[in-house]
């Protein structure tokens, strides 16, 4: 059976840019062991599988593998599938559309008011443990002086736990480099396995903060453009008022020291003891094809 699938930019600003996803239709009549060895094949730090093209209790069903397992939520494979369900499988969807995710329902909204920004409101952060500064500098290469100490290094969730780490500038972050054994005996006992550092300091002048993101215990040693850890970025910004706020929207950029510039919009404010986030960016289709 053939397999229409599409390879969309997200988070990008231009083509080739960005986090590159794998979307495929007709994910319903394959197991998940078909779905894994797809996911390996493609070679994308994310891939996913549209289960059903008709609404099943208000959404769309989906799956989201890395090469190496599935997981419940990210955030880039959220956008370009809604931006593939929007453009090439309902073209009458409108501007809202919620997709079925094993963390549950996400619902994604359409702006279009200059340009096509899709998005995504996440689960309510979740905190969990702060993480010793020493350690996990010796986890990233860096002296503990590297490490903002400001600001608590902390777990956060809102559907895909991650290590939070605030650092000191620009030339520290760009120097960070994981220590990939030290890595893996640090997660051996948190929660949360990817690790988020930022800082400060950005590469361009128009944005707030420089983002990067290691997750090697789903195959990924780096990533261009986190959705999902910058949603946790963002409701830790609320709740530690990193800029003595209660309310931040902000653009965030990633991917620049492994050539795959990326933007992310993040907004988010404290209601009542409740915050609430939504992280946007952009999609690009560059291709489409079958599988045979």
């Amino acid at each position: 059976m053939k397999l229409m699938f599409y390879i969309v930019d997200v988070f990008a600003e231009e083509k080739y840019a960005g986090n590159q996803l794998a979307v495929f239709r007709g994910g319903g009549t394959l197991t998940d062991i078909e779905m894994q060895r797809i996911a390996k094949e493609m070679h994308f730090s994310e891939t996913t599988f549209i289960l059903s093209e008709t609404l099943q209790n208000g959404g769309y069903d989906v799956r989201i593998f890395t090469q190496k397992r599935e997981i419940p939520f990210a955030g880039h494979p959220t956008l370009g599938t809604a931006h593939i369900l929007r453009t090439e499988v309902m073209t009458t969807i409108g501007q809202t559309l919620t997709l079925n995710l094993k963390v549950g329902q996400i619902p994604v909204t359409v702006s279009t008011e200059m340009e096509t920004i899709y998005w995504m409101k996440q689960l309510a952060p979740t905190f969990g443990k702060q993480v010793d500064a020493q350690r996990v500098a010796r986890v990233l290469g860096l002296n503990v002086d590297d490490i903002d100490s400001r600001f608590p290094i902390e777990e956060v969730s809102t559907g895909l736990p991650h290590i939070i780490v605030p650092i000191t500038n620009l030339a520290v972050l760009r120097r960070a480099s994981v220590v990939r054994d030290l890595y893996f005996d640090l997660i051996r006992t948190t929660w949360a396995k990817p690790i988020l550092i930022f800082c400060e300091e950005q590469h361009r002048a128009q944005n707030h903060i420089s983002v990067r993101m290691f997750a090697d215990c789903f195959g990924v040693f780096e990533d261009p453009a986190t959705g999902s850890g910058n949603g946790c970025l963002a409701g830790y910004f609320v709740r530690h008022r990193y800029w003595g706020q209660k309310e931040i929207d902000i653009r965030s950029e990633q991917g620049y020291e492994i050539d795959r510039p990326s933007l992310l919009y993040l907004r988010a404010k404290d209601i009542d003891g409740q915050i609430d986030i939504s992280v946007g960016g952009k999609a690009i289709t560059t291709a489409k094809g079958e599988f045979i």
